[in-house]
């Protein structure tokens, strides 16, 4: 409060929420965009909470060991990570990271695909496997299965869906959707 009074053009907050129980961490969320809004001021905001940096940001600048790895809008660096470690700090539950060659790729190392970005059938698909944990979660349903082409997988499901473990399911990636990394772990074009 003390901070506003005096209209600076620059605030900074250094994990501000991290010491709150998830009910007040997202009304106090709420409370800093509207902040933001109506001050219309620079808030520099350091996290480690992906979620809030994508919910309050309007450009997120990733640092790993004091370096940094990408600069940009929050769905810029989820839709287009420019490294394996972007892409793997971004988004919940993290992005799939598959060795290339077991998927017949000979240009990149590593290929990636995000959970909500592949669909489970019982019939047919791309990747056969057994599910080997569920996590129903209400609105989300997270199935982990291991094939014999990706290793383990991660699945996002919207919604609730009935699979259990050691059940035989087929998963289909969006191919369009997917992430190609080379030996440096950087982002192929």
């Amino acid at each position: 409060g003390r901070a506003i009074v005096r209209e600076p053009k620059l605030f900074l907050f250094d994990e501000p929420l991290s010491n709150l129980d998830a009910a007040l961490r997202v009304q106090t969320r709420l409370e800093i965009a509207r902040l933001h809004r109506s001050l219309k001021a620079t808030m520099i905001y350091v996290t480690h909470d992906q979620v809030e940096a994508m919910t309050l940001a309007d450009k997120i600048v990733v640092l790993n060991a004091g370096k940094i790895e990408q600069i940009g809008s929050p769905m810029d660096l989820y839709n287009k990570p420019g490294n394996i470690f972007v892409a793997g700090f971004i988004g919940s539950p993290q992005m799939n990271f598959i060795e290339a060659a077991r998927l017949g790729d000979s240009q990149a190392k590593t290929i990636g695909i995000r959970p909500e970005h592949i669909t489970l059938s019982r019939d047919a698909g791309t990747w056969k496997g057994k599910v080997v944990h569920v996590e129903h979660l209400g609105a989300d349903t997270i199935v982990y299965l291991e094939t014999e082409k990706t290793g383990l997988l991660t699945v996002r499901l919207f919604g609730e869906h009935k699979f259990a473990v050691d059940d035989i399911v087929y998963a289909t990636p969006d191919t369009s959707l997917m992430h190609r990394f080379g030996a440096d772990d950087r982002a192929l074009g």
